[in-house]
């Protein structure tokens, strides 16, 4: 029986953890659920997975947490704030952490897992994107093992031979990893609607389930864009192992190009459930409840290159990861605070990579060999984001809200 301590519970991969776990009680007991705000939901899910300790990240909302729970009886101890994030991830009792906070909230929590020597299961790539180089000198410190969530990494360990080394591609025989990605809903749009893209419509992904930000970041292609930089890390892999392909169909999830002219495909129907009990049972199988692929139904796969004009975000990124540690904390920070402004209808689509470029122009090289000094940078960003939304044209803001 293994325990379990699930960072951002209410969120998809969180949902979808637990919809795992469930079908696995004599394999693995809950530890901690943790959420930022969502109260009602985090009390569904303790009744359902009977957690040690329930955390809500937001302090504001401890009291009226602390009151619900004991109005419905339940008797997991409820905590709040940062550091009692930290606390349920390092916990001595706890084996496994599943990272799933998104954005840079997650970064500090999922530290503590590495730290304390955990099996951390990574579903929040900005960890990697914010501090690539600490999280990886950290994970190799502690002894921790690290395990991928995002469908496109994960297929890429699946497809990778059992004894790859960290960063030895030509060593293990491997020539190339090929990224997949769907292309997001506006793959065949023309060039000229997509200033005019409403908050629903880039929320609308063709294939997966995923929350807002995500959804948003994937319409842009900068979600493959920080999967490119986790990429990196993750497998210690220069810009030129990669190549970024569209596959609308999200079937194939990523692949693996070995120099004798082999190709290895991860392949299998779109739902996270599958990444998630890959690693949770790794190197074992178990049973996830996604249905099996039926070949017969299967439509044509088609691949193309992305458009670096439909795409920008994911050149950005791209470049990014070329320029360095402060370039890929500074991108992260400043996406973050554009796609809050384009759901809120403040920015329009476009205007989200405006932000994130101006933003990398506007930063200078500067070093980042600590965690302060990685959060320090990512606060920088974030106020120049601010900035750079607050001086965007007026008008272009009144087209977004009409």
């Amino acid at each position: 029986m293994q325990k379990i301590s699930i960072l951002g519970a209410t969120g998809s991969i969180g949902k979808n953890t637990i919809d795992v776990l469930r079908r696995h009680p004599k394999l693995f007991s809950v530890y901690a659920l943790t959420a930022n705000n969502n109260i009602e939901l985090l009390l569904q899910q303790a009744r359902l997975c009977s957690p040690e300790y329930v955390v809500i990240a937001d302090p504001k909302q401890f009291k009226q947490a602390k009151k619900l729970f004991s109005e419905h009886q339940l008797t997991c101890e409820v905590l709040a704030g940062h550091a009692a994030l930290a606390q349920v991830a390092c916990a001595p009792e706890v084996d496994v952490v599943m990272a799933a906070i998104v954005g840079a909230a997650g970064l500090l929590p999922t530290l503590a897992a590495v730290k304390a020597g955990k099996k951390v299961l990574l579903a929040n790539k900005e960890s990697l994107v914010m501090s690539g180089d600490l999280f990886i000198q950290a994970a190799n410190q502690y002894n921790a093992q690290v395990l991928p969530i995002d469908s496109e990494h994960n297929a890429i360990f699946q497809c990778l031979p059992t004894d790859f080394k960290y960063g030895e591609l030509c060593s293990s025989g491997i020539s190339k990893i090929f990224l997949t990605g769907s292309g997001g809903p506006f793959l065949t749009s023309p060039l000229s609607e997509l200033q005019h893209v409403t908050p629903d419509q880039a929320c609308a992904h063709p294939n997966w389930d995923m929350g807002r930000k995500i959804s948003v970041d994937s319409a842009t292609m900068m979600n493959k864009g920080l999967e490119f930089i986790e990429a990196r890390w993750l497998f210690g892999l220069q810009a030129s192992d990669i190549q970024v392909v569209l596959h609308p169909q999200s079937i194939i999830h990523s692949m693996v190009q070995y120099i004798d002219g082999s190709v290895l495909a991860q392949m299998g129907n779109p739902d996270m459930r599958t990444p998630i009990a890959h690693a949770l049972a790794f190197p074992e199988r178990i049973e996830s409840g996604v249905s099996p692929l039926d070949f017969s139904q299967l439509a044509n796969f088609t691949f193309a290159e992305p458009e670096a004009e439909r795409y920008p975000n994911l050149i950005l990124a791209m470049q990014a990861s070329n320029a360095g540690q402060y370039a890929t904390t500074t991108l992260n920070a400043a996406n973050e605070v554009a796609v809050d402004a384009f759901l809120q209808g403040q920015i329009g689509f476009m205007q989200i990579a405006q932000v994130n470029e101006e933003c990398l122009q506007q930063t200078s090289p500067h070093n980042l060999d600590t965690i302060e000094a990685v959060l320090e940078s990512d606060k920088s960003a974030r106020r120049l984001s601010m900035n750079i939304i607050g001086n965007l044209s007026q008008p272009a803001m009144q087209r977004v809200g009409s």
